[in-house]
């Protein structure tokens, strides 16, 4: 007998904040689960900008938040999500108010958000990975996550999680000029400590960024499946990119305003990773931290019953 529950997950982030709303179906004990997204709705709503060059979220960024939280709410009651959960990364982590934004959200919405650490950030994005039914075959893999505010990585051998940390270097600190040299020099013995205790064989990348550039570089596959890319197209893509001007990329290559300047420090990041781990493929398999969150309230709620 097939059973049908909604559940839903919100993700606010430096970039950007997401509320999905999935249908988990499940045909029996122990047959295979569906995640199908019901609903998929992105806020651009830069937090990082405000927080990484003054410490705190600004007035109108600030309500802009509580009034797209009271949206969301109407939308999980409206499908019957049967558990939800919101969660807060990098800029809310920083941010001075954001405590008190927190107390503004749930007194305007009845949304309860939780501000979560990187790592479990990182480990909630390797669970929607799972959840997507990512194979690697038993290869030893890396993945990371590029967000606006911080960068996570996991080291798996097979599917053992051998390592994982969060490093602030997302891509709106790195456009607000706020990202440390020692950050990024911390990013980069990580990566060469990677490359010699683990080899990974493959990165799994997951954000907005890293999505967008499958969607480019779909015709440039060479035959590969479809959420596989060549590190070296995505050399190509970035010299592309980098040599012309944000409207030129809007332009040019039909980028969105909040996407044609975060996506050339986001492909330096995975760039930056490849190079010091000698990969040369990238899985892109459209997962996220809502996902992860969702697979988590699903499983939990197996528990409950």
């Amino acid at each position: 007998m097939m059973t049908h529950d909604t559940f839903a997950a919100i993700d606010i982030g430096s970039n950007a904040f997401r509320l999905l709303i999935n249908y988990v179906e499940r045909d029996g004990p122990g047959k295979k689960v569906e995640f199908r997204k019901a609903a998929f709705i992105r806020v651009p709503v830069r937090l990082g900008e405000d927080v990484f060059t003054r410490g705190e979220i600004g007035p109108e960024k600030f309500g802009r938040v509580v009034e797209a939280m009271q949206g969301f709410a109407h939308l999980i009651r409206v499908f019957g999500a049967k558990e939800w959960r919101a969660c807060a990364t990098s800029a809310m982590r920083e941010a001075k108010n954001g405590p008190e934004l927190v107390a503004e959200i749930e007194k305007k919405s009845g949304l309860r958000v939780e501000i979560i650490s990187g790592i479990e950030e990182a480990e909630t994005i390797f669970e929607a990975g799972e959840a997507a039914g990512v194979d690697l075959g038993g290869k030893s893999s890396l993945y990371i996550d590029v967000g606006g505010g911080s960068v996570e990585l996991n080291v798996f051998n097979g599917r053992r999680r051998a390592w994982s940390e969060s490093f602030l270097l997302g891509t709106v600190r790195t456009l607000k000029g706020k990202t440390k040299e020692a950050e990024m020099e911390r990013y980069k013995e990580a990566l060469h400590r990677i490359h010699k205790e683990y080899d990974p064989r493959v990165i799994v990348g997951s954000g907005g960024n890293i999505n967008k550039v499958r969607k480019m570089l779909s015709k440039k596959a060479h035959g590969k499946a479809d959420d596989t890319l060549d590190v070296s197209d995505l050399k190509k893509l970035h010299e592309e990119l980098s040599a012309v001007s944000y409207d030129e990329r809007i332009e040019k290559f039909g980028l969105n305003d909040y996407r044609a300047d975060v996506i050339v420090p986001a492909l330096e990041i995975f760039l930056t990773a490849a190079h010091a781990c000698k990969i040369d493929e990238v899985i892109v398999p459209t997962i996220g931290l809502a996902d992860g969150v969702i697979h988590s309230l699903y499983v939990k709620s197996l528990k409950k019953s």
